[in-house]
């Protein structure tokens, strides 16, 4: 079956509590994202803490929505790493899961050139007959997939679209016109994610859209052809985004999830603590004040 990865799908959480993954969370967070509308989930993004979850936890989380959500909803996963080998070895396991696509973010740390970026997604896609959804978010990587490189590898067949989380709209107004047909662009950045899709962008792989899933969803549908008037009506959201972003991803969303009963703790694994009690009063108050809570 061939799957639309257009639309509004969210980078899901893993709700944790006493160190172990919290499914009765999970199952009502993936309810409540249905019934609001989003298109499909991404499953071991870096907003489920990837790289604290071991292979057998990735696993049991993405046999669990796949039970919830049923064949037909778009499943992508989150497969890459700084390592080339392990990337790949990832994607295979991924791929016999029944993932429907994978989501391979540009090596961070090792800051490889464009060349050996290249060289590794090339590797990968090589691998696997998943299609490929490259991941550029230079904020958390240090180095960028720059548009020209991003030019080369569209040409690969299963490489198939790119979550652009620059927050910068030069990029997607120049690559878009130079790319095969169908290419999928969909954004990784929430604050500016109306505009691109307004430019062209056809989706957005989204952490805000854990908390207001429902008007998430229908801004994105209106902000390709009535922009203007989505910009006003998201606006009221700034603040609210702004603390989503406040402290590291997804410190924040999980706090607003616990806030809004979705799920029972708001308990992230080490390195990454609760949010603090300050930014906590801030965020309770900006849901309250948009009727959220």
């Amino acid at each position: 079956m061939i799957k639309s990865f257009e639309g509004i799908f969210t980078a899901l959480i893993t709700p944790f509590f006493d160190g172990e993954v919290d499914f009765e969370s999970l199952e009502r967070l993936v309810k409540f994202q249905v019934d609001g509308g989003v298109k499909g989930f991404v499953v071991n993004g870096t907003t489920a803490e990837s790289p604290n979850l071991s292979e057998e936890e990735v696993k049991e989380i993405f046999l669990r929505v796949r039970k919830l959500v049923g064949d037909s909803f778009p499943l992508i996963v989150g497969t890459g790493s700084n390592s080339t080998s392990k990337t790949i070895q990832f994607t295979k396991k991924a791929e016999e899961w029944g993932a429907d696509a994978a989501l391979v973010v540009v090596p961070y740390y090792n800051k490889p050139t464009q060349e050996g970026l290249c060289l590794h997604f090339e590797a990968v896609a090589k691998e696997t007959q998943l299609p490929i959804i490259l991941y550029n978010v230079p904020g958390r990587t240090i180095t960028e997939l720059k548009p020209e490189t991003l030019i080369k590898l569209q040409e690969l067949k299963n490489i198939i679209g790119i979550k652009e989380a620059s927050g910068n709209l030069e990029y997607i107004k120049w690559a878009l016109p130079k790319v095969k047909e169908n290419f999928l662009f969909t954004s990784g950045d929430d604050a500016t994610s109306m505009e691109f899709i307004s430019c062209g962008g056809r989706g957005v792989i989204s952490v805000a859209s854990h908390v207001y899933p429902r008007d998430f969803v229908s801004l994105s549908e209106r902000a390709i052809n009535h922009f203007d008037e989505v910009k006003k009506e998201y606006k009221k959201y700034d603040r609210l985004n702004e603390l989503l972003f406040v402290e590291p991803n997804p410190t924040p969303v999980k706090q607003a999830l616990q806030e809004m009963g979705v799920i029972r703790s708001a308990e992230c694994r080490l390195p990454l603590t609760k949010m603090s009690q300050d930014n906590a009063k801030l965020l309770k108050a900006e849901l309250g004040t948009l009727g959220i809570l």
